[in-house]
């Protein structure tokens, strides 16, 4: 097979271009106000983004993408809600590009004034990919050590972990699972599940 048979050779993204793709599930009639609620207070104006009948795609610095994805899901918050939201943070695929991006910003990050003073409970379920890795199992320890050090580790279950605790403190543990991404890998992903006020009880 040549290079121009290979579909993913596109040559990758030569700026470090960090993305996320981003569902909200609000467990209400009223999930479109929700929703919509939750995009109106949060800034994007650090991402490049594009939402489409099944989810929102938001590329750029990790540092933003992370203020987007939390602002979105702190701000669309309910304390009467039951509401989840399902994640994939990638970086590094050979088959990225650096169009569709928005990287000249600086790290300053928007979200986080107006949302730091809003505090909740959520658990989240997690899985890591550290791609092309022969020792990713050792990568993978790693950051499960990460989770447990920030002490909202729970549990390990199949194919997952699960983190209780904070909403802050899950989602900077995320970044910080991604950031060890960054200086440590050159294709990585991490997929995500948080949930607020779920009715089931184990």
């Amino acid at each position: 097979m040549g290079l121009k048979d290979c579909l993913w050779c596109i040559g990758g993204a030569s700026k470090g271009v960090a993305g996320a793709r981003f569902s909200l599930y609000p467990m209400s009639d009223n999930f479109v106000e929700i929703i919509l609620g939750g995009l109106e207070k949060t800034d994007t104006s650090k991402v490049w983004k594009q939402t489409d009948k099944l989810s929102t795609c938001v590329r750029g610095k990790r540092v933003h993408i992370f203020d987007v994805v939390k602002g979105i899901f702190v701000n669309a918050y309910r304390d009467d809600v039951h509401m989840a939201l399902e994640a994939t943070f990638s970086k590094g695929c050979p088959g990225d590009t650096d169009a569709d991006s928005f990287m000249e910003v600086d790290d300053k990050k928007l979200n986080e004034k107006n949302i730091k003073d809003k505090n909740f409970n959520v658990v989240s379920k997690i899985s890591f990919y550290p791609m092309g890795e022969e020792d990713y199992m050792e990568h993978i320890a790693k950051v499960v050590m990460i989770a447990k050090e920030r002490g909202i580790f729970a549990r390990s279950s199949h194919y997952v972990s699960i983190l209780e605790g904070d909403v802050h403190k899950v989602f900077d543990t995320l970044e910080e699972i991604f950031q060890y991404g960054e200086e440590n890998l050159s294709h990585y992903i991490l997929q995500v599940t948080i949930s607020v006020n779920s009715p089931t009880k184990e």
